[in-house]
């Protein structure tokens, strides 16, 4: 029989995780998985577990919890020798992961959707020694998202990062940078340097309309004023799909990327709290093979 091993966050979607356990369980036990079931009871634990099932060769690894715990999972399970087929479900504040691949924001939903979901491979990005899935952020307004605590997460949903990323676009706090890509080199000042992955980042679907979860590039967005009339325009632009339009966003598609600060700066990965500057990013194309609904065109 095929082993599956299912990492469920006990207190991810506001501790509804008990709610859809049993669901999950019975859904990869009629898929034809004998499951092996995993709780994380802090941070690392879905890394270790994900990456355990590397090395003793699961067929499958199921993860049931935010974009940290998927995160955390997908961390366990790049670059190894063996890597299970991954599928997750979405119970966090904005799920960018599920959103790019199509996958239901209902946990019920994500849960039916695995019966005909169908193996594809999609990209993810190594930063110094971490890797993530969606979104690699560096400056004032990734250190203020990264401070936006659990329970603010949990009472405000996705209205907390934005406040916090309101308060520092319109703060004028810009920061020196140098970015290092594949056609060239940028220095100046700027307020964020964000690096997606896919079309959706923080729950906008049209931040990054082009981006593909399977396209081998890093889609680069230096976004160099601050202050509220740039915020504005820059927000409105980003509404429409048309950001790269803007005079103050410099867009830049590569397949590598190296970002310099002239104080070091924590990054944000996927939501959370990364690596510090300077950093340098690289895509892993198709590298890691999920579980996606059947219809999926992203």
């Amino acid at each position: 029989m095929k082993k599956a091993m299912f990492i469920v966050n006990p207190s991810s979607g506001k501790e509804l995780a008990g709610d859809f356990k049993d669901q999950t369980i019975e859904t990869l036990t009629s898929m034809g998985y004998e499951v092996d079931v995993r709780e994380t009871e802090g941070q690392g634990d879905a890394t270790n577990f994900a990456r355990q099932a590397c090395q003793e060769q699961y067929d499958l690894v199921t993860a049931m919890g935010g974009d940290g715990t998927i995160n955390e999972a997908v961390n366990g399970l790049a670059e190894q020798e063996h890597r299970p087929l991954f599928s997750f479900i979405p119970l966090g504040t904005v799920n960018d992961f599920a959103r790019a691949l199509g996958i239901p924001l209902d946990p019920q939903k994500a849960i039916e959707a695995l019966k005909t979901a169908q193996p594809r491979f999609t990209d993810i990005a190594k930063a110094q020694n971490q890797y993530f899935m969606n979104i690699l952020a560096v400056g004032q307004v990734a250190e203020n998202v990264s401070n936006v605590s659990v329970e603010q997460k949990t009472k405000l949903g996705t209205l907390a990062y934005l406040i916090e990323g309101v308060k520092a676009l319109t703060s004028e706090d810009e920061t020196e940078m140098t970015v290092e890509y594949d056609q060239g080199k940028w220095s100046g000042n700027a307020v964020i340097v964000l690096v997606a992955l896919t079309n959706s980042v923080g729950g906008f679907e049209k931040l990054a309309p082009e981006a593909q979860t399977d396209d081998g590039f890093l889609h680069v967005f230096i976004v160099k004023s601050a202050g509220l009339p740039a915020f504005i325009r820059i927000a409105s632009a980003i509404l429409r799909g048309k950001i790269e339009e803007d005079p103050d966003v410099l867009v830049i598609k590569t397949e590598k990327v190296r970002i310099e600060t002239q104080t070091e700066m924590t990054c944000n990965l996927d939501g959370d709290e990364g690596c510090t500057t300077p950093i340098s990013v690289e895509i892993l194309k198709q590298h890691i093979e999920v579980l996606v609904p059947i219809g999926d065109n992203n």
